[in-house]
């Protein structure tokens, strides 16, 4: 279990808490959908969550132990709102290689199988596919780094319907294999996914909203 405890962060030059005294608990391989307008603190929750921000107050529990900042940016993989800006490969092969010193093939091809980009090809630039299949290659970028959890900001943000459901698809592949924090304000957009949905406001995580089933 993925546990947060009174977790409270307030930038240097900001006037109020982004997140304020926030607790939440995440069972493993579960899918959690948390809702919120722009500017809720979804993406700073986030960035707590994977080690790439340090609260001032509050622990991160996986399994009764505190993780520090460091061991979160191991433990965790985010794909961010519009990942493909980050691709600096010039290939989709080297792309999947970036941070890995030695990486077996056989592994490259396991990932891309399981985010169905299995027959693609490896020497193309990133930026020739598809907004959903490039929405895939950053999830597959992470899944190399064999992460415990897996952390989505609007994974459907700038996608048309049809690229959208790709990415829908993608999480109901990757359901029960892996644990699931989703960042969305269009929560209905994953609808039929099998999740739990809470909402942030002001810093803290509201009451339980309704739950998401499989259709």
């Amino acid at each position: 279990m993925l546990d947060l405890k009174e977790i409270s962060y307030q930038p240097q030059t900001g006037e109020r808490k982004i997140i304020d005294n926030l607790n939440l608990k995440v069972h493993e391989n579960e899918i959690i959908l948390i809702c919120g307008n722009s500017g809720s603190g979804k993406t700073t929750l986030l960035e707590i969550i994977s080690g790439l921000t340090n609260p001032q107050k509050g622990k991160i529990i996986w399994k009764n132990k505190i993780l520090s900042p460091r061991q979160r940016r191991w433990f965790c993989g985010i794909v961010f709102q519009f990942p493909e800006r980050y691709f600096i490969g010039t290939t989709i092969g080297k792309e999947l290689k970036i941070g890995h010193k030695s990486l077996r093939e056989k592994n490259i091809e396991i990932v891309l199988n399981k985010v169905g980009l299995k027959e693609i090809n490896l020497t193309q630039p990133p930026e020739q596919l598809s907004g959903g299949q490039q929405r895939r290659l950053a999830v597959a970028v992470q899944l190399l780094r064999n992460p415990s959890i897996l952390l989505f900001d609007e994974p459907t943000a700038g996608l048309d319907y049809s690229m959208r459901n790709d990415v829908k698809n993608l999480i109901l592949d990757l359901k029960n294999k892996n644990t699931i924090i989703i960042v969305t304000h269009e929560p209905a957009l994953f609808e039929g996914i099998p999740s739990r949905i809470l909402f942030l406001e002001k810093g803290k995580i509201k009451n339980f909203v309704k739950e998401n089933h499989a259709g």
